[in-house]
């Protein structure tokens, strides 16, 4: 599959997706497999979770956008899920509810160098991010972080 087909399919899809106040996550076609399989990852636009219930009520909208595009000219298999649960933190509620949960934190330094921290999540505003490393809480400005992500002591 080109990027230009899948760039239309997605357009075609997002419109179709907004009637159900969902997004497009992100769109993978499995074309090892036989019949084809197009996975769409949905998420909804207030950040709430994705139910079993939204995934079955989009799928029938999905596959007619696919049949009336014509852009696809063989047999296929349409599975539509959620992004499931990321080891990513991005959202206030991802936060909050790994409070005390061990991290990594990815930092970008002056020198354009990337830095990692591990520590227990302790504390994030719009301005910082404080993580307890041994016992000591570390304040990180929110500017210096480019990721944060759930990890194991091990990590």
């Amino acid at each position: 599959m080109d990027k230009e087909f899948k760039k239309n399919l997605e357009i075609l899809l997002q419109d179709a997706a907004k009637e159900f106040n969902l997004e497009i996550y992100s769109i993978n076609f499995l074309t090892n497999q036989k019949p084809l399989i197009i996975k769409i990852i949905i998420k909804k636009n207030n950040e709430e979770d994705i139910t079993l219930d939204d995934c079955s009520r989009f799928n029938n909208p999905a596959s007619i956008v696919i049949e009336k595009s014509n852009l696809l000219k063989c047999s296929y298999v349409l599975e539509i899920s959620s992004q499931g649960v990321s080891d990513e933190l991005t959202s206030e509620r991802d936060f909050k509810t790994f409070k005390g949960f061990p991290v990594n934190v990815e930092l970008n330094q002056k020198n354009l160098q990337k830095k990692f921290l591990n520590g227990l999540l302790y504390e994030k505003s719009k301005d910082f991010l404080a993580i307890n490393i041994k016992g000591k809480i570390k304040k990180i400005p929110y500017t210096e972080v480019l990721k944060i992500s759930l990890c194991t002591l091990e990590d």
